[in-house]
């Protein structure tokens, strides 16, 4: 099947909003900050849907909308068709992840229903819906780097930061993921941090590249 008949078969099977606030009671995306109250109206009609600005309070203390920085994209694709994945996209890279309230914000700017948007955040793999940390270690556990002793390196990474996969470091600085291949093989077992990539990697080799990075970090 092709990428677009898998987007496709996607978006044709999303949840109704009812389905989707049953998805959220049962499964509830990360709170919010308490200052930040959002307040939303949906709408199951076709062509009215509730959930634009006015029926949102995302003022923070200060005063000033914390996704201001976010309106020039939100203007740009306001009525451009078939956006909502650019601007999800968009979104994570600005903020690191998806927030609830963002999602709900989206979906009253493109005029896309928040059961469609909050179904293409969860679809894909690509996006988050939880923050993560300043550098996310992506781990690789494919055949190749499971065979040369990938595990050791999981069991190693999350022994020197104390978390385990999925999981963010408390101080906001790491987060461990485990992905399917990342493509290089002939360097297993390997994984990525941001944009640089490590190979071969042993248990002592991997501590000592965590303690780098943190050394780094503290003397920024």
């Amino acid at each position: 099947m092709t990428r677009n008949a898998v987007r496709q078969t996607a978006e044709n099977t999303l949840p109704t909003n009812e389905q989707y606030f049953g998805l959220m009671r049962q499964y509830p995306l990360p709170e919010e900050p308490a200052n930040i109250i959002p307040k939303v109206l949906f709408s199951d009609g076709e062509t009215t849907q509730a959930g634009t600005r006015d029926d949102m309070d995302l003022e923070c203390k200060c005063g000033k909308n914390k996704y201001d920085g976010f309106e020039p994209v939100l203007e740009k694709y306001a009525d451009t068709e078939g956006a909502l994945i650019t601007v999800l996209q968009a979104a994570q890279n600005k903020y690191g992840y998806l927030p609830h309230d963002l999602l709900l914000l989206i979906s009253g700017r493109l005029g896309v229903k928040p059961a469609k948007v909050i179904g293409v955040a969860t679809f894909y793999t690509q996006f988050r819906l939880k923050p993560v940390g300043k550098h996310v270690i992506m781990l690789c556990q494919g055949t190749a780097c499971h065979v040369n002793g990938s595990k050791k390196i999981e069991e190693a990474i999350c022994s020197e930061l104390g978390i385990g996969e999925g999981e963010t470091t408390p101080d906001g600085l790491f987060t461990l993921s485990n992905v399917a291949c990342l493509g290089c093989c002939s360097l297993s077992p390997v994984m990525m941090i941001g944009e640089k990539t490590y190979g071969s990697l042993t248990p002592d080799r991997v501590r000592a590249i965590l303690k780098e990075i943190v050394k780094t970090e503290g003397a920024k």
